[in-house]
């Protein structure tokens, strides 16, 4: 365990849902073994996850600058800058940012890592299973698969 400073992270790109975004893992750098926090950039438009909840794992989002739209848990928010949103382990913390802005927006995402997870997508009605690493983790996974399943919301 160290501290680190964000400055000294590359980033990595990853493409989403809508457009790319940037992501850099503070918690993994910092030799975290239960709590993840990454911080991410979404240029707009930019869209990373469909609307999900995880089953094992707590999240929580924090806006650093700019704004976006937050769905959570079936209701649609402005996100801006000192915002802070917890995401339950339950239908109650189905989320996804969207920026629809013209500026960046900065946001710290932190979880607790536990494995395995599994990730529920209602609007897209899949269900994600992810074992042997766990979210923020660069470990390798041993499953890591979406499969098809009836979760309406």
């Amino acid at each position: 365990m160290r501290p680190v400073n964000e400055s000294d992270l590359d980033w990595e790109e990853h493409g989403g849902v809508e457009g790319t975004f940037k992501q850099k893992r503070l918690g993994t750098a910092a030799g975290s073994d239960h709590l993840g926090c990454s911080l991410y950039e979404l240029p707009p438009g930019a869209q990373p996850w469909s609307y999900h909840y995880h089953a094992a794992n707590e999240e929580a989002l924090y806006v650093l600058s700019g704004t976006g739209t937050l769905r959570l848990g079936g209701e649609t928010y402005t996100l801006q800058a000192g915002d802070y949103v917890p995401c339950p382990t339950d239908e109650s913390g189905a989320h996804c940012v969207v920026n629809d802005s013209d500026s960046t927006l900065r946001y710290l995402a932190v979880s607790t890592m536990r494995e395995p997870d599994v990730t529920v997508h209602p609007g897209i009605e899949k269900v994600g299973v992810f074992v042997g690493a766990p979210p923020g983790s660069d470990d390798e996974r041993t499953v890591s698969e979406f499969f098809d399943a009836d979760v309406s919301e």
